[in-house]
């Protein structure tokens, strides 16, 4: 009976001590969502949670409601950054998420503090754009409406990611602390997060059997490109309505999607190899990932 009180009394101390940095962020109609004050005057949510051109009123943990705007989004982490004026509300306990495991106990908050308790069921899971593999967790626990965008937790009450059910409602699962940090910290140093992109627009197309047998694909779709914006780095590089990109800096590109997961905001201004078809040829071309143009 010891140890498991001890358990509890653990489980209990560490969403006392996690709560302390936990946000309701009132960025949508009707049910706010939940916000972890990330470093100082920055505040991480998730980004389905949060419309666009809406004023974002917070709400801490000491009652007081403060103003806040989006200073950055990456949708395919499901991570909204918001900036405001914050006092008298510590920053979250992040913990070093390098020594997970599966069936490691867990806890997501949500306001109130409320709280559900679960274990970590896989390290790496795909959903809704196909994040970059290791970025996301699964987490078997119960994600009550408004949880998402709260902080998961371990038994000492420090954040090992930020939970979300955006993609797929079926589907918990948690953006892991380190990439929501690499998110943070393009806020800190541009002010932003800069959106990666090549300038195309695509749909998925099947690849024909005898071509995948020719030139030895083992996909069975890609993507083709049905524009090409004119100033953008695609057509910089040559990129034309109708070639088919198969990958992309060694990824496989087998449905839109998938361009999502490989332009992450670290890939603007790299050179990325884009392995396309043009009229059944296989050929690389070299571009130059730019930034998606800001909306005036």
């Amino acid at each position: 009976m010891t140890t498991v009180m001890d358990l509890s009394n653990a489980l209990a101390g560490a969403v006392e001590r996690a709560a302390g940095s936990v946000f309701a962020v009132h960025g949508r109609p009707r049910l706010p969502s939940t916000g972890v004050h990330w470093r100082a005057g920055l505040i991480v949510t998730a980004n389905h949670t949060v419309e666009l051109d809406r004023e974002i009123e917070l709400t801490g943990p000491d009652g007081r409601t403060r103003s806040a705007h989006v200073a950055g989004r990456d949708p395919s982490l499901d991570i909204a950054v918001l900036r405001a004026e914050i006092d008298g509300v510590p920053v979250a306990d992040i913990a070093d998420d390098g020594d997970l495991r599966i069936g490691h106990l867990v806890l997501a908050l949500g306001v109130g503090p409320r709280a559900s308790a679960g274990i970590i069921s896989a390290l790496d899971v795909r959903a809704g754009r196909r994040p970059a593999a290791g970025e996301m967790l699964a987490v078997d626990l119960t994600m009550y409406p408004g949880f998402s965008g709260g902080p998961l937790i371990d038994v000492r009450g420090r954040v090992i990611g930020i939970t979300t059910s955006g993609a797929r409602q079926h589907l918990q699962w948690a953006v892991r602390a380190s990439s929501v940090t690499r998110s943070v910290e393009h806020v800190v140093r541009g002010g932003r997060i800069p959106r990666a992109y090549i300038g195309v627009g695509t749909q998925s197309v099947e690849l024909p059997e005898a071509l995948r047998q020719r030139l030895g694909l083992a996909q069975a779709t890609a993507v083709i490109a049905v524009n090409v914006r004119p100033d953008s780095p695609a057509a910089a590089a040559g990129l034309t309505i109708g070639d088919v990109i198969v990958s992309i800096a060694g990824h496989t590109i087998a449905e839109p999607e998938d361009l999502v997961a490989v332009l992450r905001p670290e890939r603007v201004g790299s050179v990325v190899t884009v392995s396309i078809l043009r009229g059944g040829d296989p050929r690389d071309v070299q571009v130059t990932v730019g930034e998606r143009p800001r909306r005036a």
